[in-house]
């Protein structure tokens, strides 16, 4: 390899990795003035999977205000009190308004473990008890209550919970039973809580960093044109891509090794390198009802 090569790989590397940041901002979902929610299942969580999320989600210029919702304190290895707290100086790097947008619960039902298996209703009682499954007073005839909820977005692990954790894959599930159960005989009404989900890869591109922007970017592509418009119809774009530049990685990054100290394992530097979370979020609206 010549002098000349050597320089201009990482330039076009560089280059190709600001680009894709640059067009998932071009092109927004409607994620303004929204009280939204990211539910997790672990602390850390907040920052391996859903850091470009959350830093695109808190960004000033959104009017958004996001909070986050964690059912364990991570208590597997004894940390569960210390891993609070590094959850809540964690959401504050990541963008949080303040350590009181934290709600970690410490629940002998949702006990930290993948030989655990959490109950989705119990998942979507909590959700009720947090959000509510309230109806309004109002009523358009024929049509029921009309079904109400203290946030307008929740985001969370998709069916196969990304790593595999069964303790990720249980949230959706518990998402879908609350927001299922929040419009059930509600017919006529539109969801008051839009449920995006973070899409599960293959092993190899969960390593390939943000060299997955491309290939994420082209299957949305195909995915819209093969939806022929049905999103507009239905409310609006069914797919989010968030990519981080490369303040925004290191910004994850930190979240991980200033605030999660005690889960710096000689792995996690390789996920925080390497992992495809780390920089790419594409978010999937589900259907509900």
């Amino acid at each position: 390899m010549d002098i000349y090569t050597a320089i201009a790989i990482p330039i076009l590397v560089s280059t190709l990795w600001l680009f894709t940041a640059y067009l998932s901002r071009s092109s927004p979902p409607n994620f303004t003035n929204k009280r939204i929610c990211l539910l997790v299942a672990h602390p850390d969580d907040e920052a391996m999977f859903f850091s470009p999320t959350l830093i695109a989600l808190t960004s000033l210029d959104t009017g958004n205000h996001v909070k986050i919702l964690c059912l364990s304190n991570g208590n597997a290895d004894g940390l569960g009190k210390a891993r609070e707290k590094e959850l809540m100086a964690s959401a504050e790097i990541l963008g949080l308004r303040s350590s009181g947008d934290v709600l970690v619960l410490d629940s002998p039902d949702f006990i930290d473990g993948m030989d655990t298996r959490w109950d989705g209703e119990k998942i979507a009682e909590v959700l009720r008890q947090a959000f509510g499954g309230q109806v309004s007073s109002k009523k358009r005839e024929g049509d029921g209550d009309v079904p109400r909820a203290t946030i307008d977005v929740l985001v969370t692990f998709d069916r196969y919970g990304v790593s595999g954790h069964p303790n990720h894959v249980a949230l959706y599930h518990g998402a879908k039973a609350w927001l299922d159960g929040l419009m059930k005989g509600k017919t006529g009404w539109r969801c008051p809580v839009e449920l995006h989900t973070l899409t599960s890869t293959s092993i190899l591109r969960k390593y390939i960093s943000f060299l997955d922007a491309p290939m994420t970017m082209l299957f949305g592509f195909i995915g819209g044109l093969k939806a022929s418009g049905r999103e507009d119809r239905a409310g609006g774009r069914r797919q989010a891509l968030f990519v981080s530049d490369m303040g925004q990685w290191r910004q994850g990054q930190k979240a991980m090794t200033t605030a999660h100290q005690s889960q710096m394992r000689w792995f996690r530097w390789g996920w925080i390198t390497f992992g495809r979370y780390m920089v790419v979020n594409d978010l999937k609206r589900q259907n509900i009802g």
